[in-house]
Parts: structure tokens; sequence; C-alpha cells
């Protein structure tokens, strides 16, 4: 295997478990309130509650947005997709653009700095990975074989 597709399958094995983790975790911690959407059907979750004039929301209300927002409305489900996809472009032997992993890193760094303390971080891992293995994909054939050779 070669050390780009390797770089690639480490950062989408990251944004998976990062993408899953999250989900797992929030079927953990508000499991009843997604048991609730399956009870009054999943157009509930997030209800569309027309108020009259700045009358205060329902905390059950309220809560069914926050599930809602933190699991399969949240950043969980288009990671598990990239990774998915980059996994898939590695197996292919296709690079990933340079730019998908600096968005990537730079996403994380912020949501990081803004949800501290939070996973967020790592996913600044997976695109760097990302930034690395398009740049080794993108250098001469013969820059790479010197390299290879022994000094």
């Amino acid at each position: 295997m070669n050390s780009g597709k390797r770089l690639l399958r480490w950062a989408s094995g990251i944004m998976l478990v990062l993408g899953t983790g999250h989900l797992s975790l929030l079927a953990l911690v508000a499991w009843e309130d997604i048991a609730g959407w399956v009870d009054r059907g999943m157009w509930a979750a997030v209800p569309l509650a027309l108020t009259d004039g700045g009358a205060v929301q329902a905390v059950e209300s309220l809560q069914n947005k926050v599930t809602f927002w933190a699991g399969p409305g949240s950043f969980s489900v288009p990671l598990i997709l990239l990774g998915c996809l980059t996994w898939h472009l590695a197996g292919r032997g296709v690079a990933v653009p340079a730019a998908i992993g600096w968005g990537l890193a730079t996403w994380c760094a912020l949501g990081g700095v803004l949800l501290v303390p939070s996973p967020f971080f790592a996913g600044i891992v997976s695109g760097a990975l990302i930034i690395v293995a398009a740049r080794k994909e993108g250098r001469p054939e013969a820059a790479r074989d010197r390299e290879k050779e022994p000094a």
C-alpha cells in the first residue's frame, strides 16, 4: 500500500470514528427523545410551532430541537459520508484534493475553539493527512524516485 493511500485511509478512519462516535453518544444520552420521534412520527423531531408574538417555547420542544441538531442534523452525517468517500477514493488510488483537507482542518479548528473541550481537534489530524496525501500525489514521479534511492 503506498503512503498516500495509507494516509487517506487513516484520515477516513478518523472521520468515521468521529461521526459514528458522535451519533452513538447522542443515542445513549438522548435515547428517550429519539424514541419519542418514533412514537410521534419522524416529522415531530423538530416541530414547526408558530408562536404568538414571542411566547416562550416549551422545554420539550427545545429539547427535541437540540437532540435533532446534535444528531442527524449535525456535522456527523456529512463527516461519515466524507469519510466513506475518502476511503473509497483511496482504494481506487484517486487523490483527494488538498482543498478538502484545508477546509476540514479549518472547520475542525474553528469548531474546537468554539466548543472546548471537544473532539473537533481530532478532525484537524484528518484534514492534515488529506493535505499531505494530496501533496505526495502531486509531486513529479522523478522526485518520488529520488526519495526511494538509497543515499
